[in-house]
């Protein structure tokens, strides 16, 4: 006859003696009760691990939080012959990956009560299904932790068994956190209103060897649903865009959701990151070099136009090779205000004291367009080259009044089209997301 127990099922046999039938009878009859007694033993567990966080004691459904169930090995009688429920446990040991849930199932019963706790004490939050036959839990664990299981079940007859398990979960080799940003490095923020042509971007600390897996966690949802697609610069960052310009009023939502997944050999994420924003109206500035001239249009409709001096064309000779003295062509978002920004030649390697250098100055009402230093700006020195003749190291400058007017009106994601300029076009790793053409767009995904 099987035995339940902690270590699993035992067999017992009796060792038949002859002697006279009325003893015979009586030594049976004590061999049945006591093999009667030993089938109700309760059976025993594995492994189990856990968070920082505290849990919830979990029962079934309309019932009250029952005592915890005692300790490994404790029993109660079987009232009658109903199979006692069978308690089991998804694979736990060590190494668990923390965003697996801990499932626990019960067959032949139902679970009357769940505890997981921590190596501190504290209890996971779970919960039990209505129909009492599982329970998983409802809160993260934490690497390199460890962690207690019990559970409780009954059969049908009210009989209880018991499973304990312990469990560690896995220690990262190397963590790396995700950066939600703009263009320019500066931090996207919750609730925010940008412009149609927004980038989100995700900076990680750690170079990332598995970019599809990185990918693959890094998800964006829209409201209205817009199709949209990550690509990488480099091994830290990747930029997500639509395929055409956000409609106005959509709500993005941005999550890197890299906790417990393997993005390079034993490289996890180390937290996940979510953000949600908003598009604004539609807001287009279209700089023409030839004209002179910044039309801004609101919706579609032409809102302002402001004379400009562009960059002037050209190529210099700088600390690191030559040096394009023309506004970029191609499509810019705007990417950030500074009030004043402080310029100088030296920032983008050429000597303040070559022919065309200059020292460092601060410039007022200067939005940012570039990631190396393209403006719109106020350059009053200029004004009367603005509207004329393209005269400025490649920013856009604009008189008081026009550059005050921009930097207050544009949102960063806003766009700028810059057109009929020379020079080599703007790059993505300059801020010209919107100038890469879609299917080249798509094949700096990793998963494209």
């Amino acid at each position: 006859m099987g035995v339940a127990g902690p270590f699993g099922t035992s067999t017992i046999k009796a060792r038949v003696v002859r002697r006279p039938r009325r003893a015979g009878l009586l030594a049976a009859a004590g061999l049945l009760a006591a093999l009667t007694a030993l089938s109700s033993c309760t059976t025993g567990g594995a492994t189990a691990a856990e968070n920082s966080s505290a849990a919830q004691h979990t029962t079934a459904p309309g019932t009250s939080a029952p005592a915890d169930p005692g300790t490994a090995g404790s029993s109660s009688s079987r009232q009658d012959g109903a199979p006692l429920a069978v308690i089991t446990t998804a694979s736990l040991g060590k190494a668990v990956n923390p965003v697996t849930p801990v499932t626990v199932t019960a067959t032949g019963g139902t679970l009357t009560a769940v505890t997981l706790r921590n190596a501190e004490g504290k209890r996971v939050s779970g919960v039990i299904a209505p129909d009492g036959s599982s329970w998983k839990n409802t809160e993260v664990l934490g690497y390199s932790k460890s962690y207690s299981l019990s559970a409780t079940a009954v059969n049908a007859s009210g009989t209880k068994t018991v499973k304990r398990a312990s469990f560690t979960t896995l220690t990262p080799g190397n963590m790396t956190m995700p950066y939600l940003n703009t263009i320019y490095g500066s931090s996207l923020e919750n609730g925010a209103t940008y412009g149609v042509g927004m980038i989100a971007v995700v900076n990680f600390d750690e170079p990332i060897p598995n970019r599809a897996a990185a990918e693959r966690a890094l998800q964006v949802t829209t409201t209205p649903h817009v199709d949209g697609a990550w690509t990488w610069l480099d091994d830290h960052t990747a930029h997500w865009r639509p395929e055409k310009y956000y409609p106005p009023g959509t709500t993005v939502t941005v999550n890197a959701k890299v906790y417990g997944v393997e993005v390079g050999p034993g490289l996890y994420g180390q937290a996940d990151q979510k953000v949600s924003f908003k598009i604004g109206a539609k807001q287009i500035a279209i700089a023409n070099a030839k004209t002179h001239k910044v039309h801004v249009y609101f919706s579609n409709k032409l809102v302002r136009t402001m004379d400009t001096s562009m960059g002037q064309g050209g190529w210099v000779d700088g600390k690191n090779g030559k040096i394009s003295l023309w506004t970029m062509p191609g499509t810019y978002t705007v990417i950030g205000h500074e009030n004043p920004a402080t310029m100088s030649s030296d920032s983008y390697g050429l000597p303040a004291n070559s022919p065309y250098g200059y020292a460092p100055e601060k410039v007022p009402f200067a939005t940012k367009i570039s990631t190396d230093g393209i403006y719109l700006h106020e350059l009053d020195s200029t004004v009367g080259y603005q509207g004329h003749q393209n005269v400025s190291h490649g920013c856009l400058n604009l008189n008081y009044s026009n550059a005050k007017w921009y930097y207050n009106t544009s949102r960063v994601g806003d766009l700028v089209k810059v057109v009929n300029s020379g020079g080599p076009a703007i790059k993505l790793w300059q801020g010209g997301d919107w100038s890469v053409p879609w299917s080249s767009w798509l094949k700096g995904s990793a998963l494209h």
